[in-house]
């Protein structure tokens, strides 16, 4: 029983993607689009927990990983498209629909190469990686949802009919992100130490004070762009090393150690 709990998460996870499209599909004021974004919301923690919950009980699987990726299919890739179009990209027509479906379409390249990537490794052993390859789908999620609930939060569905050329705009840098190769990480080898600790107190902090600030709406905007701008900022820290230039001046300071080192044990087999 214990190993069908993890299972048990994840399809909750989708029950509230799917219900988040229905409510979405069916919308008939701004209210309707929140209740939708809220459920996308508790689907991205219940998939946070369905992965923590199957590692503690030691229930990871296979089956477990695809079934964890159809449903984030559901919660993250159609529900947020398809409550973006009925709030904004309907306005645009044909481009509308076009956006919302390289969303999607975006966010199951994301899924399928992760997939890849996790069986190519599943024979490593180490701990967690400490960053993966794209924005998860989550994280793109998170987007387009701080987008519907900011949007109520400034006085209109997605902030009104100019607004969707933006919301288009929004949406598929996201999709780009979902596929590009920046390194996002991943906080899975977080310990809950000293360092872990100063950073959940700066997260809930900064959000009680954007909440008290604006409205709740703008703690999910706040908490998405600011993981975005990290893993941007990083992948920009990081591109020098990854340039030839730079690699052969690295191999051209690694080279010479490595002459001293055969001469250090030349001299020792001499000594010998």
């Amino acid at each position: 029983m214990l190993s069908l709990l993890p299972s048990l998460i994840t399809l909750s996870s989708a029950f509230c993607g799917f219900d988040a499209v229905r409510r979405s599909a069916s919308a008939r004021s701004d209210e309707d689009l929140q209740r939708a974004a809220l459920l996308v919301l508790v689907a991205m923690v219940l998939d946070t927990l369905d992965g923590r919950v199957a590692r503690m009980t030691r229930t990871q699987s296979a089956f477990g990983r695809e079934l964890d990726s159809l449903a984030d299919l559901v919660s993250f890739g159609v529900a947020p498209a398809v409550l973006v179009y009925q709030g904004s990209l309907h306005r645009l027509g044909l481009a509308g629909v076009l956006g919302a479906f390289v969303f999607t379409a975006c966010g199951a390249i994301r899924l399928a190469r992760f997939n890849v990537l996790a069986m190519r490794d599943a024979g490593r052993a180490g701990p967690p990686p400490r960053f993966i390859v794209g924005l998860p789908v989550t994280g793109a999620a998170g987007i387009l949802v701080a987008i519907v609930m900011t949007g109520g939060a400034a006085g209109g569905p997605l902030g009104g009919a100019g607004a969707a050329p933006a919301v288009l705009a929004a949406m598929l840098v996201a999709s780009l992100l979902m596929v590009s190769t920046i390194r996002f990480r991943s906080f899975k080898d977080l310990r809950f130490d000293t360092r872990a600790a100063l950073l959940i107190a700066f997260a809930l902090g900064s959000s009680a004070l954007v909440s008290a600030r604006w409205a709740p709406g703008f703690v999910v905007a706040w908490l998405t762009g600011a993981y975005v701008l990290l893993g941007v900022v990083e992948s920009l820290w990081r591109l020098p090393r990854t340039m030839p230039r730079f690699r052969a001046r690295d191999e051209e300071e690694i080279e010479p150690q490595r002459h001293r080192g055969h001469r250090g044990r030349e001299s020792r087999e001499e000594r010998m």
